[in-house]
């Protein structure tokens, strides 16, 4: 008998899009939920057209889904439902009186005009969760403005801090603010399905991506609020640990991260640096972080003299935190990631080879671990065994709903 995964039982109405409400909604669904993601017809979520690359097909041909939208959709079903119709609408409404979770990331009032809005379903449907995800969220002077991942990065503070000193403000590499909104989104909707089981009441999760951004500020942001100074960019280096940052090899680059004085003392004596392990001036870490622009170079002209292979056995073996920066294909090559099986390989009906590759769910869980029922879906791939499963609908009356445009 298969042990049930943690929300099995659990059914999301899914009217997300794009990034951070996909996330979350993927996240649940690897946990077991039903996640039923609502499309338009013909239309679909518009990161299935965000690309080059694109899944291959049997020809060899790019299909219709985009890489981009396979990375935050697996786990889940897809129907189409026309909410500009009256019939579309009729069978939403029908769909929710059979779900636990509604998540949706529209610009602040627009379902409201479609009657989709938590005031206006909260008394039809009292135990719902009702997740909303926006770009600034449902209060405040911004709350009707559109959101964007790159907006909340440079509004939010973090391009102010990232990047080389000197040089433009830098956005991280990928849209972290959308998947960082949307695993804060999870969580809550975790613990408002818990109240939910308490007390028999749904709730509205109301969850943003400037408020994401700003609470991931994290100790650059408290040490602001603590000091009163403004962090500036500092490159591969930390604000509150020296040496935290980059380094040039022979050969390449090698992370070096000496949290502690001890370790900074081994790191010492592996680079035959008597002359920085005796120096008063690096005895501890507030004394380094002190005088950083003296010793940083230092340090530098003696990791040149190796290469970055001699460096991560030589540290590795010295208990000295290190490692290499890998470029993405090397990441999916490495012993560990493997050993971690954080790459996946799931059916999918337009790939040419059977199966896409997925970045895996990192979450191992001992009791219920993470099954992934569904490849990302297909637009409106499960619209007809949805509505039958759930609604009971016949074949006719799905006939007849599509004749109707409601699908």
């Amino acid at each position: 008998m298969t042990t049930p995964l943690p929300l099995d039982g659990v059914r999301i109405f899914d009217l997300t899009r794009i990034l951070a409400g996909p996330t979350c909604t993927q996240l649940l669904g690897d946990l077991g939920a039903d996640v039923i993601k609502i499309e338009r017809p013909g239309e679909g979520d518009d990161t299935r057209r965000w690309g080059p690359p694109y899944v291959k097909g049997a020809d060899g041909e790019d299909t219709t889904e985009s890489a981009y939208y396979l990375c935050a959709n697996r786990s889940k079903r897809s129907i189409t439902l026309d909410l500009a119709k009256p019939e579309g609408i009729a069978l939403a409404k029908r769909l929710l009186a059979e779900c636990d979770v509604l998540v949706e990331n529209f610009k602040v009032g627009s379902l409201a005009k479609l009657g989709l809005g938590y005031e206006q379903l909260k008394e039809e449907f009292p135990k719902l969760v009702y997740c909303s995800v926006t770009g600034f969220g449902q209060t405040g002077p911004y709350a009707k403005r559109a959101g964007y991942d790159f907006l909340a990065q440079g509004m939010g503070g973090i391009m102010s801090i990232t990047g080389t000193p000197g040089v433009e403000p830098v956005k991280v590499g990928v849209g972290i603010t959308d998947v960082m909104t949307g695993m804060y989104a999870s969580t809550a909707i975790l613990a408002a399905l818990r109240h939910r089981d308490r007390t028999g009441e749904g709730q509205h999760v109301d969850c943003c991506l400037l408020d994401t951004q700003v609470a991931w500020l994290i100790n650059e942001g408290t040490n602001y609020l603590v000091s009163g100074n403004v962090p500036k960019p500092l490159g591969n280096a930390h604000p509150n640990i020296v040496p935290y940052e980059v380094f040039a090899t022979a050969d390449g680059h090698v992370i070096l991260a000496c949290g502690n004085d001890g370790q900074f003392q081994r790191w010492c004596d592996i680079a035959g640096a008597a002359d920085l392990k005796a120096d008063p001036r690096f005895a501890t870490n507030p004394l380094r972080i002190r005088n950083r622009a003296d010793l940083t170079p230092r340090i530098a002209d003696y990791i040149a003299q190796r290469s970055t292979d001699e460096w991560v056995a030589q540290l590795e073996a010295g208990s000295v935190p290190c490692g290499p920066v890998n470029t993405i294909d090397r990441v999916f090559e490495d012993p560990q990631v493997k050993a971690r099986g954080m790459k996946v390989e799931l059916p999918h009906p337009l790939a040419g080879e059977g199966t896409v590759p997925l970045i895996a769910n990192p979450v191992k869980l001992s009791g219920t671990p993470i099954h992934y029922r569904h490849a990302p879906p297909t637009l409106g791939q499960h619209t007809d065994e949805v509505l039958a499963e759930v609604l009971g609908m016949s074949e006719a009356e799905i006939a007849a709903e599509r004749a109707k445009g409601g699908i």
